[in-house]
């Protein structure tokens, strides 16, 4: 009794949590269509609820858990904004693994740091991460004595979010897509 697999790629815009359901806030499955809207879609993983960019929906539970085992290191890339300065020791740093609240050691990670402007004293960085622990972009950030404004996951695998794919919108995933997100 196999059902039929669907795979939605959603931009999830700010302020929408990464649940099936919430009794306060917008979901992301409330952004579905009535005609798209199933029972048995949630979202694979989660962005935090300020948190924008791609999310996948989906129904099929084992695609689900292939992206999300740490055990497949299935690559996931952040932008983000930071306030303060970010250097070549917090790349170092990042690239080492961080030790984020005293007693949680993340996995190395790539830190790109794209532009630091000195008289706002901020910076725009790129993450590429192969977990997901809870906050982690942000918790990463915070352990080198920085704060991210803004954060937005721009790819999973080697599937990135399509440019034409506005905040708050959602398509079909293709057959191509599908195997972009599990490549490594």
């Amino acid at each position: 009794t196999s059902t039929t697999g669907f795979y939605y790629i959603l931009n999830k815009p700010a302020g929408v949590v990464s649940a099936t359901q919430d009794n306060h806030d917008q979901t992301v499955i409330d952004l579905l269509s009535d005609e798209d809207f199933r029972e048995d879609l949630f979202p694979v993983g989660r962005l935090d609820k300020d948190t924008e960019g791609l999310l996948i929906l989906t129904n099929d539970g084992q695609f689900s858990h292939q992206l999300l085992s740490p055990k497949k290191h299935v690559e996931k890339e952040y932008l983000a904004e930071v306030k303060g300065v970010m250097t070549k020791a917090d790349v170092s740093a990042f690239a080492e693994g961080l030790l984020i609240d005293k007693d949680e050691q993340t996995l190395p990670a790539k830190l790109f740091i794209d532009s630091v402007d000195e008289e706002t004293i901020t910076s725009r960085i790129r993450l590429i991460l192969h977990e997901g622990k809870f906050h982690q972009v942000k918790r990463m950030v915070k352990a080198v004595g920085k704060e991210v404004t803004y954060l937005k996951r721009i790819r999973m695998g080697n599937f990135l979010l399509p440019e034409d794919l506005a905040l708050g919108e959602y398509r079909q995933m293709t057959p191509d897509e599908l195997a972009q997100v599990r490549s490594k």
